[in-house]
């Protein structure tokens, strides 16, 4: 498979979803480059919800960009993300070679299925450290709206920054392989 860049899988997703839902996505993207800006997400609307799901203070002028046609409270994902990113940090710090490095965006052990908002789309981000000093990894959605993609993909990228920062060896971002048990259009 080969890597490409996160507006082209952005453009493939769309265009894929054109005719309806594609089940088991999967694609290899450079994340080097993880701003996809559209009409919905500009680069200030990205940087706010990743603000946000980073746990991160976000001004009052951020938090007018939230709505639920940008993922409402499926896409939010910041209840202990802080400690998670620091978990992940330690373990790639102290066990560089560590299969254990990940980060789970749970809501319920058993979610109401009546409720959207239980239904996080992000289930898991695996990170891992290559020969090469890059921060590599893998990301599990149960559903993705080639819509929101731009915003996932910047809140991964910057998960993925952030514990590249922490890291001793400052490793730069590779390549992420992305798998999405649905791919549609929106979120209607």
């Amino acid at each position: 498979m080969a890597i490409i860049s996160c507006r082209q899988a952005w453009e493939n997703m769309t265009k894929a979803t054109d005719g309806g839902s594609v089940r088991n996505y999967t694609q290899e993207l450079d994340m080097s480059d993880y701003l996809v800006e559209t009409e919905l997400f500009s680069k200030p609307v990205l940087e706010a919800y990743s603000a946000w799901n980073l746990e991160q203070e976000i001004t009052d002028d951020q938090k007018q960009y939230f709505s639920d046609l940008r993922g409402g409270g499926q896409g939010d994902y910041r209840d202990g993300m802080a400690a998670k990113i620091n978990n992940v940090v330690e373990c790639l710090t102290e066990f560089p070679k560590s299969k254990r490095a990940i980060i789970t965006i749970s809501n319920f052990p058993n979610h109401n299925h009546q409720s959207d908002d239980q239904a996080k789309c992000l289930r898991e981000i695996h990170l891992a450290l290559n020969d090469d000093n890059q921060l590599i990894g893998t990301v599990f959605f149960r559903a993705q709206a080639s819509l929101i993609f731009p915003k996932n993909i910047h809140f991964i990228g910057s998960v993925m920054s952030e514990v590249a920062k922490a890291l001793p060896s400052k490793p730069t971002l590779g390549s992420l392989f992305y798998l999405a048990t649905i791919l549609v259009s929106d979120r209607s």
